[in-house]
């Protein structure tokens, strides 16, 4: 379960204080599915990207399967993004002259995962997303879903 209790996040130049999120109280169960709406400003990529452990909070707390993330390090923070979340950008962000087979291992290359073992997982996230006849294909030579896909996969 992932739970947000009264986070609240600024951003602040030298002549703005722009608040993100004041006082957001949300609660995730695991294997949940959920959609974040509002529109644009409202904060919605803030709080991922500190649920994604990509940006820090100011205060408040997120709490990870009843642990509070207050005291969390860096390597704390590595851990959860190599092993417990996944990302798929609006972008894809795929490398362009890698095979869709090697984007997709490459999230494992970065988490230490055997080389037989990345192949066997990326083969079969990519078969899972319906991509397993395109695994030797470029990103330019597939359609935007296509993309979209291989970005899941990877996630």
């Amino acid at each position: 379960m992932l739970e947000l209790h009264e986070i609240t996040k600024s951003y602040r130049t030298a002549s703005l204080d722009q608040t993100a999120l004041d006082g957001v109280t949300v609660s995730f169960r695991d294997n949940e599915f959920v959609a974040v709406l509002g529109q644009s400003g409202s904060g919605k990529t803030t709080m991922l990207n500190i649920i994604g452990g990509l940006d820090h909070f100011d205060s408040g707390d997120l709490v990870i399967d009843g642990i509070s993330t207050k005291d969390y390090r860096s390597r704390d923070w590595d851990a959860y993004r190599n092993n417990r979340i996944g990302f798929v950008f609006q972008s894809y962000n795929l490398i362009p002259h890698q095979s869709v087979l090697a984007n997709v291992e490459l999230a494992l290359t970065l988490t230490g995962v055997s080389r037989g073992e990345r192949r066997r997982r990326a083969l079969e996230a990519l078969d899972q997303v319906g991509l397993s006849e395109h695994v030797h294909k470029r990103p330019n030579q597939l359609s935007g879903g296509q993309m979209q896909r291989v970005a899941i996969a990877r996630a």
